[in-house]
């Protein structure tokens, strides 16, 4: 009995700080402790539905920001029904009043979408924008502009201030496009039907009036006047092409002048608008982008490799389980997609998240979503970039899962077979019978911890975020306590909200507030450069992030170990700057905009890089152009990973004529003969020999090699034959051995090779038995339209000493 008393102690002790110490970075906080009940709950409603419309299980979207300046961030949801929006004070502590009918915000419009906290009117105070889609499916109401008059109550607004749009409105953005010193506003808009919109791309030009974009300019002046519909003169796309679900702003190329990148859903290419300075932007996506989301969700703007040059992530939908992905109806044959997307005009787009890495001042930027490890979080909505664990590098939030699943090919099927809808009775059952086939979506929200260069780990389980499942739409990540970890609030399809507590180990940070002049009082587009040691962070700070959703006004960087910053250069919108030196982490700093001087010139501090590579190609007068033929490998064999004919081109480069220049042999694809181009003293480029390998021009090449075959000092030409398209047997397999007279001229040596009719990858030379002759290696693919079934051989052919195989 004494040794079972000795221990109860420490058994109480372990159990009090299991009670309080979750097993999780994150811990959800019960309804019944926040008091934040708000619940997005899906009305049903005669012609509105899923099958009826396509954004029915888009949710709604939570906006963080300190509406009564106590320092504590507040929270606003969005309801798709009317009168159901949700303002909650918070009170401390994890605790939350529900003041929405108080402050008279509860929105009049039938389906609220995003919502964004800024102060529209220059006074201090955070005012909220909510935008509602109407003029379909019965659905009414505008956007609606709600404006704080700083004791907690709120008078809607929007038609005095010019900003009551009826449309199919998904976000907003207040951001000074044209650096006057006031707020405008950049309106993100969906569209419907996508098959009938299946359209070339000049249509982007044509207006719709529920549809495409609007930007409006802040012509305020002394408190009077409203924002002016500059749309059109802006360059800005306002057609029924746009299905905008996502949209950043952030200065891209570096320019000092914030640019907006929109992420669009379906065939539309996300747009990327460059601020030209004077009050237009020119989109610049085809110039900058090689592909992107296909059917892009949120999307967010941030630093995630710590190189000062800001990224982009974009959401998409697929599936990381395999069951899931194996019945992902996620596009269409590719000569389908050919005919719907590149024929149209439409950029090559992927149906994985796509993470954009900024190359340098936003001239070109690299997908790498699929090396790091986050192209894959199923039914996504909102990414979000931001420092969770504060060892200084960007981790990833991003919130998933959706009510029903109607790109399941085996609803796809059902559907499709479906010849009598009459037959189900009234459009109610026949709803229900179409959902009853249509399986659940549920998925939880994903965490990754990013290592400041191209890597992230899925850390859902150990941050706790794993065990939740639901349909997680927006969401917005904030201190809520003022605890220097960032806290995440989700606003949920028929469940509560979700606000889940950071606890994460105690590490440093600095978190910065920005006091602007004139109307831009929260300084919104200020940039902030952090030196700690041997690295550097970036932010910019915008409040529109992630997907219909916006973050408090205030930015936030982890430390790690070093309890002290060396230097903090902050530059505001109208590039003047200010440098702070040796700050004392762990303390909020209030930046004034009053005490910055100067002209901020990028190039001044941060000195343009010398590229490793200049291109240099419209100099040589390069004229040669790859061009692939028209065939599919997928149309043969549905089952392939990947295409196995478009492996191409490879080039192959010596000195063929001795004149001490290298010059260039390019494969080319079947139907375009191989290119011989001999470098002149200029550094022109000259064709030869064309007649020479246009007599193989059926065959595919795929790859080649110079080397002297026959020893007699000239470098002689090997070129493989495969592709994936042939027949094993077909005679366009072969391969050619050209050689060279001495003088740069080629004929080609028949009988020279065993004749080899299969389907071949690569070469290379070695002399493998060192009789002094070089030998030929070359690899096999796979036997055409055969993938998989058979051994593929590879072959070694022995040279006799006088180039014959």
């Amino acid at each position: 009995m004494k040794k079972i008393l000795s221990i109860y102690p420490f058994v109480l002790a372990l159990m009090i700080v299991s009670c309080h110490h979750p097993e999780g970075t994150f811990s959800k906080i019960p309804a019944s402790e926040s008091h934040v009940d708000f619940t997005n709950t899906l009305e049903e409603k005669p012609g509105l539905g899923i099958l009826s419309y396509i954004y029915y299980y888009n949710g709604g979207g939570v906006a963080t920001g300190d509406i009564n300046g106590d320092g504590l961030p507040d929270i606003y949801f969005t309801a798709n029904s009317r009168g159901n929006n949700k303002l909650y004070l918070n009170k401390g502590n994890f605790e939350f009043e529900d003041i929405t009918e108080k402050a008279g915000v509860a929105g009049d419009a039938d389906w609220c979408t995003g919502v964004t906290m800024a102060d529209v009117n220059g006074d201090g105070y955070l005012d909220i924008y909510v935008c509602a889609v109407a003029n379909l499916h019965g659905l009414t109401g505008h956007n609606e502009l709600f404006i704080n008059n700083g004791k907690g109550i709120f008078k809607e607004s929007a038609a005095a201030y010019g900003l009551n749009f009826s449309g199919f409105s998904t976000q907003s953005v207040f951001f000074d496009y044209d650096h006057d010193g006031d707020l405008d506003c950049f309106i993100l808009n969906q569209s419907e039907h996508p098959n009938q919109h299946i359209v070339d791309t000049a249509n982007r030009r044509k207006f719709d009036i529920n549809s495409g974009e609007r930007l409006y300019r802040n012509d305020m002046v002394g408190g009077k006047g409203k924002f002016a519909d500059v749309s059109a003169q802006a360059g800005i796309y306002q057609s029924s092409l746009c299905y905008g679900l996502g949209v950043g702003v952030a200065d891209l190329n570096n320019d000092g002048w914030e640019d907006i990148y929109v992420g669009n859903d379906f065939h539309e290419n996300d747009y990327y608008y460059i601020n030209n300075h004077n009050g237009t932007f020119t989109e610049s996506g085809a110039e900058h982008f090689r592909h992107f989301s296909r059917y892009s969700m949120g999307n967010d703007i941030a630093d995630f490799n710590n190189d000062g040059q800001p990224d982009i992530v974009t959401a998409d939908m697929l599936p990381g389980e395999e069951r899931t992905l194996k019945t992902y109806g996620n596009g269409e044959h590719l000569d389908t997609y050919n005919q719907k997307i590149t024929r149209n005009g439409y950029q090559n787009q992927y149906s994985r998240n796509c993470l954009q890495m900024n190359n340098g001042s936003g001239v070109s930027f690299s997908d790498i979503g699929l090396i790091s490890g986050i192209s894959a979080t199923d039914w996504s909505w909102s990414p979000l970039l931001a420092d969770f664990d504060n060892d200084g590098n960007k981790d990833l939030f991003v919130s998933s899962g959706i009510v029903k699943r109607p790109l399941d090919l085996d609803f796809v099927m059902f559907f499709a077979n479906i010849r009598n809808p009459q037959a189900y009775g009234s459009p109610e059952e026949y709803q229900k019978a179409m959902l009853a086939k249509m399986p659940a979506g549920a998925s939880h929200p994903f965490f990754f911890k990013g290592d400041g260069h191209l890597n992230f780990s899925d850390k859902s389980k150990d941050w706790g975020s794993e065990d939740l499942k639901g349909f997680f739409n927006g969401a917005s990540y904030a201190d809520l306590d003022n605890d220097g970890n960032l806290d995440v609030v989700m606003n949920c399809l028929e469940a509560p909200a979700t606000i889940l507590k950071n606890n994460a180990p105690k590490k440093n940070y600095i978190s910065l507030i920005f006091s602007g002049t004139g109307m831009n009082t929260k300084g919104i587009g200020a940039k902030a450069y952090v030196f700690t040691r041997n690295r550097m962070q970036y932010q910019q700070l915008m409040l529109t992030k992630g997907f219909m959703s916006s973050g408090e006004p205030r930015l936030h960087f982890g430390t790690d170990s070093l309890g002290s910053i060396d230097s903090v250069l902050i530059v505001w919108p109208d590039q003047k700057y200010q440098l702070l030196k040796n700050i004392t982490a762990n303390q909020q700093i209030i930046l004034k905009q009053s005490e910055a001087t100067g002209c901020f010139i990028y190039n001044s501090f941060f000195p343009e890089k010398k590229p490793v590579a200049v291109d240099i190609s419209s100099g040589v007068h390069f004229s040669w152009k790859h061009q692939e033929n028209n065939f599919l490998d997928f149309n043969e064999q549905y089952l392939l990973p990947h295409l196995q004919s478009t492996r191409g081109p490879k080039i192959a480069i010596a000195d063929v004529n001795g004149d001490g220049l290298e010059d260039i042999f390019a494969c080319g694809a079947s139907g375009q003969p191989g290119c011989l181009k001999l470098q002149t003293a200029n550094g022109q480029f000259l064709e030869t020999d064309s007649a020479v390998f246009g007599k193989n021009r059926q065959s595919e090449n795929v790859d080649a090699v110079f080397f002297d075959a026959n020893k007699d000092g000239h470098p002689d030409l090997y070129v493989v034959s495969g592709g994936n398209e042939f027949d094993d047997g077909n005679p366009h397999l072969a391969d050619h051995l050209y050689m060279n007279d001495g003088k740069g001229h080629f004929s080609e040596s028949i009988n020279s090779l065993p004749v080899i009719l299969k389907n071949k990858s690569c070469v290379a030379i070695a002399d493998v038995n060192n009789d002094g002759y070089p030998d030929i290696f070359t690899g096999g693919l796979t036997t055409a339209k055969k993938f998989g079934f058979d051994k593929i051989p590879s072959y070694l052919f022995m040279n006799d000493g006088k180039g014959h195989f």
